[in-house]
């Protein structure tokens, strides 16, 4: 029967499982979105900057620093747990941009991962950070009361 129950049964009856798959989820999202995605945007190339003014964004080489700093630095705090909300937020607004905007006319297999990823970051922006992270930390040792 325990393990009818354990296959049955959701996170309700095992908070430490949610915590290890949640810090799994949030450390291997974090650094995919730096190192595959943010690194190479750090500083932005000139056709990336190019790519952002044909979008019809002004000043092309902010929202260019910005989607860099936003993927990388963003991405590595994410892993951390540090400020995941604040560094979701921002990713979320990133990934609506790519897959919405820089990818609206492509066929969904080539867009699909900026979906997955926008969909990731708008769980972390809503739901916070799990246990580990930077945040706990402050949480427990900063903001008791």
């Amino acid at each position: 029967m325990k393990i009818l129950k354990w296959l049955t049964s959701g996170f309700k009856t095992n908070q430490s499982l949610l915590n290890a798959g949640l810090l799994l989820l949030r450390v291997f999202s974090g650094i995919a979105m730096a190192f595959a995605h943010g690194l190479n945007k750090i500083p932005p190339s000139a056709g990336f900057i190019e790519s952002i003014g044909k979008l019809g964004f002004p000043f092309p080489v902010f929202f260019a620093w910005s989607a860099g700093v936003s993927e990388f630095f963003g991405g590595i705090l994410l892993a951390l747990g540090l400020f995941t909300r604040p560094n979701a937020f921002f990713l979320t607004i990133t990934m609506f941009v790519a897959f919405f905007i820089r990818h609206a006319g492509d066929p969904f297999a080539q867009k699909e991962k900026a979906f997955l990823f926008l969909i990731l970051f708008l769980f972390f922006f809503i739901a916070g950070s799990s246990r580990p992270s930077l945040d706990e930390v402050i949480r427990s040792k900063w903001l008791r009361g």
